[in-house]
């Protein structure tokens, strides 16, 4: 499969580099076109979007918001990735009410394109460790279409994740509040980024 990761910041980088050791083609797309100081390939984010198959967002959602109407055309079909929080420059929650969310925002952005919730709840920082002392970061996932969704279930478990279904792309308004607690435990109580949630179920 082809991933087309938007953007390679902190979470582009890992995002990219889990895709690809699970054996996955990666296509970096940037603002500014291709460059050929990545390890991996470059375009622009219309011709990465173009020929990929699946794109992950991971570029922060106020300048995917100025971006994606550019690539409505190009989406008809993808399944979108939406790893991105409402946050302001000092990571203070952006709120968008409680009848939105920024997934829910995206997908009225990209009409055609199949949204689904994933990875926004861990911290760049463990990303690249999907277990913490032997136990698996827990991969929350939200989305309309299930066959959309179940494909990003299970490139979350390839990646070492332990995926968890949590509903319609509605469930992304508490996805990206979950986010908002990750990062005030972890900054405002100086609990540190290097943490993740992990969602344990009782078995009997």
């Amino acid at each position: 499969m082809k991933i087309a990761v938007l953007g390679f910041g902190n979470v582009g980088q890992k995002l990219a580099n889990l895709f690809h050791r699970a054996g996955h083609d990666i296509v970096i797309g940037l603002r500014s076109g291709s460059s050929q100081e990545l390890p991996y390939p470059s375009a622009s984010f219309k011709e990465a979007v173009s020929g990929a198959d699946v794109v992950a967002i991971a570029i922060p959602f106020t300048a995917a918001i100025e971006v994606l109407p550019e690539l409505a055309d190009v989406t008809t079909g993808k399944i979108i990735i939406d790893s991105t929080n409402p946050l302001n420059a000092d990571w203070s929650p952006k709120l968008l009410g409680q009848e939105n969310s920024a997934a829910e925002e995206i997908s009225r952005l990209l009409p055609d394109a199949d949204v689904v919730k994933a990875f926004n709840t861990i911290f760049a920082d463990v990303m690249d460790k999907p277990a913490i002392d032997g136990q698996a970061i827990t991969a929350f996932i939200a989305g309309d279409n299930p066959e959309a969704k179940d494909k990003v279930i299970a490139l979350a478990r390839a990646i070492g994740y332990a995926p968890v279904d949590t509903g319609s792309l509605y469930t992304a308004r508490y996805l990206e509040s979950m986010a908002h607690l990750n990062i005030q435990i972890a900054v405002g109580q100086g609990g540190g980024t290097n943490a993740a949630f992990v969602y344990l179920q009782s078995k009997v």
